[in-house]
């Protein structure tokens, strides 16, 4: 599913939320208002639009060694996220995989993945930005941010996104935890 970007009057001038804003936001999220998929969608699409230049978002899940994507907020980003699970890596899999930001500053001239940075060309997207988000035992994700420049991410922009995902983390934590209370309590209430 896809996401529209909600706004608000936490907006910029330019239609964007200020990072304090985002973070006011994240912090106001009402666990019993969301399942996981709304809620990560909702991490995403403040995210970006927090972000200059109007990037795209997605989150990628990993269940074992098994990547999927939860959320993302235009077909770009799912293109660019299948790209990686087709060649078995890429830099939201090594976010997700080994709990690292990875950044790719342009990916006309990086050559840390041959089989995947092509794709991201081709599908007009020069740089990204990956994000890790650990969730819980066994599961392990990645918030990856797709954008059409290249050097789309300055020092505050990469320090505001490492900030935000990680209390985003800790939201979706605490949403595993509260829809496995739930699945316990109707499972009690059943028998």
């Amino acid at each position: 599913l896809s996401y529209p970007r909600a706004r608000s009057a936490m907006a910029t001038p330019d239609g964007g939320c200020t990072p304090e804003r985002a973070l006011d936001r994240l912090g106001r999220i009402r666990l019993t208002d969301h399942s996981m998929r709304s809620l990560l969608g909702e991490v995403a699409d403040t995210l970006t639009g927090s972000l200059p230049g109007r990037p795209q978002a997605s989150v990628t899940l990993l269940t074992g060694d098994r990547p999927s994507t939860a959320v993302f907020t235009g077909e770009p980003a799912l293109a660019l996220d299948e790209a990686q699970y087709d060649t078995g890596d890429g830099p939201c899999l090594r976010a997700a995989r080994e709990g690292v930001v990875v950044e790719v500053a342009d990916a006309r001239t990086d050559d840390r993945w041959p089989d995947y940075l092509p794709a991201a060309v081709e599908h007009g997207y020069l740089s990204s930005l990956s994000l890790p988000l650990p969730l819980h035992e066994g599961v392990s994700g990645g918030v990856n941010v797709y954008a059409r420049e290249a050097a789309a991410f300055d020092e505050a922009s990469r320090d505001f996104a490492l900030r935000f995902t990680t209390y985003a983390a800790v939201v979706a934590g605490n949403m595993l935890v509260y829809e496995s209370a739930l699945d316990r309590a109707r499972n009690l209430e059943a028998a």
